[in-house]
């Protein structure tokens, strides 16, 4: 335990600047944004029959349903940082197993008394778990710090909605329902993860062409092949199961197009339930035979990664 918690730090150390500063300047960004827009925009003062207003009471069901909204919605804030994540986890991958052949820091780790399989272990823990938590501990700050700011802006102009937001359970549940899709994004990440990790662990060149060119063109081919040549394949369902399994795994929500269960998620957009049928929705997936399958696939890409780096080297 104790190994792996150090060789999850040498990986953060190794890679902060990709999995730590690169969130939280676009979380800057997008704060700064809205300060921008909130206090220093057309949004400093209301306008009522084309006149300005400097203080406005919203009271009843109307008070109530913003509050609602607003707690649901503050997370959506921090999305763009979520998105971000995808592409953080794929280039961190690709470059996971290939750097230290490349830089020869290699020869350095394995005279330690460090097995290949915890090392690139603690790179998939590093991609899978880790990034994920960070990724998502600074997309809800920014909510937070989001959500604040809308209430100040309410406030303001005489409309406090502190003590409604407080008590709508909607506020605490939100944050936590998006923690608890952290399992669903493992299974589903696992393919792309398993898939890179060994594109990383075999190519001596050119990583990012073998790891996105391999599987391209073979979908191309397949096209070509059902296309010209009528033999009946469905390169369809090998662009939509594999490609974009092994491809855009890492990215959040890609299970969003299998949950089947479309029409739940917008009778609950009309009762203001997004985020539990979000997440009801995205654990639902797990019951679909094609999660499991890649997952499988992808830990078998992991060990033959593992194998890769106990007989190779030289870059």
């Amino acid at each position: 335990m104790k190994t792996m918690k150090w060789l999850l730090k040498r990986e953060m150390w190794e890679h902060k600047g990709m999995l730590l500063w690169t969130p939280v300047a676009i979380a800057g960004a997008i704060a700064a944004l809205v300060f921008c827009s909130l206090f220093l925009g057309k949004m400093n003062q209301m306008m009522v029959d084309g006149a300005p207003v400097t203080s406005i009471t919203i009271e009843g069901s109307a008070r109530l349903r913003i509050a609602q909204v607003l707690s649901e919605a503050y997370v959506g804030a921090g999305m763009p940082v979520l998105m971000v994540l995808g592409l953080l986890v794929f280039f961190y991958c690709l470059g996971a197993l290939n750097d230290e052949r490349r830089d020869r820091s290699l020869l350095f780790w394995k005279s330690l008394p460090v097995s290949d399989l915890t090392t690139v272990l603690s790179k998939v823990l590093m991609a899978l778990v880790v990034a994920p938590l960070i990724t998502l501990g600074i997309a809800l700050v920014l909510g937070v710090v989001t959500l604040l700011t809308s209430c100040l802006m309410l406030l303001s102009h005489g409309t406090n909605l502190f003590g409604e937001l407080l008590v709508l359970p909607s506020l605490y549940l939100t944050p936590l329902r998006l923690l608890g899709l952290l399992p669903v994004y493992i299974l589903w990440a696992l393919p792309t993860v398993g898939w890179l990790l060994m594109v990383s662990s075999m190519a001596r060149s050119k990583v990012f062409l073998w790891a996105v060119g391999t599987p391209v063109i073979t979908s191309l081919l397949l096209m070509w092949a059902q296309k010209i040549l009528h033999l009946g394949i469905d390169a369809g369902w090998f662009a939509s199961n594999i490609i974009n399994r092994i491809l855009l795994g890492v990215m959040p929500g890609a299970w969003f197009p299998m949950t089947g269960d479309r029409v739940q998620l917008e009778i609950a957009a009309r009762n203001g339930d997004v985020s539990e049928a979000i997440f009801n929705g995205s654990w639902a997936t797990l019951g679909g035979v094609g999660v499991w399958v890649g997952a499988v696939a992808g830990v078998g890409m992991i060990a033959i990664a593992v194998w890769m780096r106990r007989r190779r080297e030289e870059a």
